[in-house]
């Protein structure tokens, strides 16, 4: 009896191991590619699902370490302050970090935001698109009103910028994104794809 249960239960095992090591494979998106179907909590912990978004508009996912921090405010502000521009183009913009959906909530209303901040604490909507997910950890920052406080988030993703196609797939991959030009570079990006 016993020599049977035992390659059962290590057949079990290696089972397991290799759904868990599919689960970790590296994601390389790719210009052309598909985009993955993914979803989550906005700043006001509304779901937001991509099926929803994808395929009426140009969706922008951008990818960033986190609220509050300076490059950051500068991107969000880019694309605030483009988003008539963007709008004209047919673009919805969605802001993704490792910062919760309170701490979300705060830096729109601080920034005076115009699109949609999701919530990815666990880096598991970074790791769909293959950006690079690192330690979280307290960071100290200034509210709207200059008041110090701090924040605690799980993971930091790296700075990435992606637009997804109407038709699905991916048409811009930027993994070197300059917070202050990012809303420029994919507003002209998708001006010469219009153009074509």
């Amino acid at each position: 009896m016993r020599s049977v249960l035992r390659p059962m239960f290590a057949a079990t095992i290696v089972l397991f191991g290799g759904l868990a090591a599919a689960d970790d494979a590296k994601v390389d998106l790719k210009v052309g590619d598909s985009a993955p179907v993914f979803e989550g909590l906005d700043e006001l912990a509304r779901l937001w699902k991509s099926p929803e978004h994808v395929g009426k508009k140009y969706v922008v996912v951008y990818f960033y370490p986190g609220d509050f921090t300076p490059g950051c405010i500068r991107q969000a502000q880019s694309f605030r302050d483009n988003m008539n521009k963007l709008a004209a183009q047919g673009v919805e913009v969605v802001g993704v970090s490792g910062d919760s959906t309170k701490t979300h909530e705060l830096f729109k209303k601080a920034q005076k935001l115009n699109f949609t901040l999701l919530a990815d604490e666990s880096g598991i909507l970074a790791k769909k698109f293959g950006v690079p997910v690192g330690k979280g950890g307290k960071v100290q920052v200034k509210d709207d009103q200059g008041k110090p406080f701090q924040l605690q988030r799980a993971v930091t993703l790296s700075r990435w910028t992606f637009v997804i196609g109407k038709d699905g797939k991916i048409v811009y991959k930027n993994t070197r994104v300059s917070p202050a030009l990012d809303s420029k570079q994919v507003s002209d990006r998708i001006d010469k794809l219009e153009k074509k």
